[in-house]
């Protein structure tokens, strides 16, 4: 099965999810010269980027965790650890590099998180991470936040971390964007009415993305962002 987190078809079918997905791998292979040794996929459900990463990068061993509640997307596809939430199964820095995606959002205790992230890098690794910010409820009940880029700052800079750069994914026209096609194919409207708009749609949502292409988004007042990617070193 083509996997669509990577190879993204802007498609149809695909409105509501494209521009999120295309962000995050977007985040990921700006990332990848950071990506080295021992690496822990923290959330990591089915591993969507291990391939990926594994072959562009200098990541030598892929470690994946998932929380023991986690839900299963693909049967065939098992962590190589689970965790209770409250202590990560490995002795301190035993990873030199670390990456969640979409991961912080569902977490009841974000702090007890990243203090664990913290405590298995090695001094020096580097933590990338993404955060939905116009997204739907999802996972639910387990849907805990939607993090301001001032929140997620402070929440690593409290747990120790440095060198702390976080980015917009997406400003006021790629939120227009992710709207509609969310609107388009979530909303619960009749099945020949989706159809229909989705096909009006797909251009305008393709013009307001590449609209958004290159943007310098500042965290200002009255700044609209689709969600946050960044990183943070040890």
């Amino acid at each position: 099965m083509e996997n669509d987190f990577i190879n993204i078809p802007f498609e149809i079918k695909n409105l509501d999810r494209y521009y999120i997905r295309s962000s995050i791998f977007k985040g990921i292979n700006e990332s990848l010269i950071n990506f080295k040794g021992r690496l822990l996929d923290i959330g990591c459900g089915k591993m969507p980027y291990r391939d990926h990463i594994l072959k562009n990068s200098e990541v030598k061993e892929y470690v994946g965790l998932d929380i023991e509640t986690a839900i299963t997307y693909d049967a065939s596809v098992q962590p190589d650890f689970t965790w209770d939430g409250h202590v990560m199964p490995f002795e301190d820095n035993s990873f030199d590099c670390a990456y969640g995606t979409e991961v912080l959002e569902h977490c009841p205790d974000p702090e007890k998180v990243l203090k664990e992230v913290y405590r298995v890098l090695k001094p020096g690794g580097i933590f990338f991470f993404t955060v939905p910010f116009l997204w739907p409820l999802h996972e639910v009940p387990h849907d805990e936040y939607r993090y301001t880029p001032f929140s997620l700052e402070r929440k690593l800079d409290t747990t120790g971390f440095n060198t702390i750069k976080i980015q917009a994914t997406g400003g006021w026209n790629a939120s227009m964007a992710q709207m509609l096609g969310l609107w388009v194919r979530r909303s619960g409207i009749p099945s020949t009415k989706r159809k229909i708009l989705s096909i009006i749609f797909k251009p305008i949502i393709k013009k307001l993305i590449r609209m958004d292409v290159n943007r310098k988004i500042t965290f200002k007042e009255s700044q609209m962002i689709t969600g946050l990617v960044g990183t943070a070193r040890k």
